[in-house]
């Protein structure tokens, strides 16, 4: 059988043409992208190489917020409506004292004239001091009958506001010491304590009351003569201008309060006392 002949393979003599080509776009692009480097916006160019060289060598500025709309000192700041509603409410809760202490002066006339009835106060508080022999016995905390009547008439006064009322119980140094009672401290305390209970089933809001018990440690006259201790006997009721904060002054009485709290303060109008002394009673009052 004859053998095929094994043709040979034709060689492609052309194949450079493919790499030359190649080498030819290559080069079309590397050019192109040339050209495009070289034609950049001049005026694009110099403003970022102005504000680059302008970030790095300018001097240093103050930090400080662009202002918005009309700029205003701080010493010149607008009131907030916050702060207009606190002040009108002092003022409120000022014009509240003074027709407290108005009424309570119109109300207890006589008694201020005969000494047993003292009303005084600031621009801070009022203070009604009656001796505690219009309302309780000797020695003992259970009211009269005519203490009823008295509370009566400072509820419909105090009622209709809403000023913090403090009642504070003071004795005389003459020692005291019975089973309800072992000594002036609880005598004073469940005094002022009957008072607010008075003062509430006569319609003022418990949540305005306190009762504070100061025994015999806080004198306003000599405990060495029956009329002393009678001034020394005495239920002190403090109505407070602030509506948030308690009283923060001395059982002393609010005359020595007012200067710790400050000066330039103005009493309220004291009313006249034609009688004793304010606090005495016109006959010798039974001890404590």
């Amino acid at each position: 059988m004859p053998r095929r002949r094994h043709q040979e393979e034709h060689e492609n003599h052309e194949r450079w043409l493919v790499s030359y080509a190649d080498f030819i776009t290559l080069l079309f692009a590397f050019f192109v992208v040339m050209y495009s480097i070289s034609s950049l916006n001049e005026g694009k160019y110099k403003i970022l190489s102005d504000t680059l060289v302008g970030v790095f060598n300018q001097p240093d500025r103050a930090i400080k917020p662009i202002p918005v709309g009309e700029e205003r000192p701080l010493t010149t700041a607008p009131e907030r409506p916050e702060d207009q509603d606190v002040a009108h409410g002092r003022d409120e809760s000022a014009e509240a004292l003074e027709d407290i202490a108005k009424s309570m002066r119109q109300t207890f006339g006589e008694l201020i004239e005969s000494g047993q009835v003292l009303v005084r106060g600031n621009e801070l508080w009022v203070e009604l001091e009656l001796s505690s022999s219009l309302l309780f016995p000797s020695g003992d905390a259970v009211p009269r009958n005519q203490a009823f009547v008295i509370v009566e008439k400072v509820a419909k006064i105090l009622a209709p506001y809403e000023n913090p009322v403090h009642v504070e119980g003071f004795t005389d140094n003459l020692p005291i010491k019975t089973a309800q009672y072992p000594t002036n401290w609880e005598l004073s305390s469940a005094r002022a304590a009957s008072v607010v209970r008075m003062l509430e089933m006569d319609g003022v809001k418990a949540g305005r009351l306190a009762a504070v018990g100061y025994g015999e440690f806080q004198p306003v006259a000599d405990n060495a003569t029956e009329a002393g201790r009678a001034r020394n006997r005495r239920v002190v009721l403090v109505v407070s201008r602030n509506l948030d904060v308690r009283r923060s002054v001395s059982g002393m009485g609010s005359t020595k309060a007012g200067s710790a709290m400050g000066t330039g303060m103005q009493s309220a109008p004291q009313a006249s006392t034609a009688g004793p002394a304010a606090g005495a009673v016109n006959s010798p009052s039974p001890a404590h």
